[in-house]
Formats: structure tokens, C-alpha cells, sequence
């Protein structure tokens, strides 16, 4: 296969346990479609709260290594990042340490959710503490 961006040979290597395509001049990397899953769960692995996937795509000239139909630019799960698909499924290209961003972004979203959990515990603790007989009986008493 040939990469999308400078047309160099792909070599196949192992990165972090997956067995990816990589250009040696450019860095960039092909990972077959359910790859780019297996990466992000090395950070994260609640597929149900990563949100979607690929928002706002554009056609690129870049061609896919597998099928020559032009790439497709996106924004990688509303964040900053821009990757590029190919529209038949046959994988993601990411430009070099494109791979490393992918996981900061996985971190960062497992932190976040962790800590939107935490506090939807602490509103439900409260609301519970509100509703209690105690609580209303002592905010009876000052309506007396």
C-alpha cells in the first residue's frame, strides 16, 4: 500500500499491541477501520460514552491506500482534531502523532465523564436529602 500523502511504500508495524501501516518519510499511519477503536480503548474503553465519531466530513484528494476513493476529512468526536476515512470503511489516516492526540483526547474524556458521574451522585444525594421527612419538617416549622 502507498501512502495517502507522499505515496511512499507503507510498512506494516506493531504500535502499541495493534498492527498498523506507517509511512516512513511522512510518519503518518493507516489503521484498518475497527483499529482506530482499539487504539482509543487503550485509554478509554466505554465505546457508549465516547460520543460520535465523525461529525462535519470533507472531501480531501488524498486517496485511500485500499480503494483510490478520496479521503474524507472530519472532525474527530467534536474535538480539535481533523483525521481523514475513507468512506468504504476500510480505515483512518492519521498524519504523524495524530495517534498520540487520540489518546490525550480518550484520557481527557475519561476524566471528564468520571467527573460528570461524580457529580450527578452528589445532585442526587442532595435532592434525596431534600426530600427527606426531616428536612421538610424543619422547613415546615418556619413557615409556622
Amino acid at each position: 500500500m502507498k501512502c495517502p500523502k507522499c505515496s511512499s511504500q507503507l510498512s506494516t508495524k506493531t504500535y502499541r499491541g495493534i498492527e498498523v501501516d506507517q509511512c516512513d518519510s511522512c510518519k503518518g499511519m493507516w489503521l484498518d477501520y475497527d483499529e482506530l477503536d482499539q487504539l482509543e480503548d487503550q485509554a478509554y474503553s466505554a465505546d457508549e460514552l465516547k460520543g460520535s465519531l465523525i461529525v462535519s466530513d470533507n472531501p480531501t484528494k488524498y486517496p485511500c491506500p485500499h480503494c483510490n476513493t478520496p479521503l474524507r476529512r472530519f472532525q474527530y468526536r467534536l474535538n480539535d482534531l481533523q483525521l481523514e476515512y475513507c468512506e468504504n470503511k476500510h480505515g483512518f489516516w492519521l498524519d504523524a502523532d495524530e495517534e498520540k492526540r487520540v489518546l490525550q483526547l480518550m484520557k481527557e474524556r475519561e476524566k471528564a465523564m468520571k467527573r460528570k458521574f461524580k457529580a450527578e451522585a452528589e445532585w442526587d444525594g442532595t435532592l434525596k436529602r431534600l426530600r427527606s421527612k426531616s428536612f421538610m419538617s424543619k422547613l415546615g416549622h418556619l413557615f409556622k
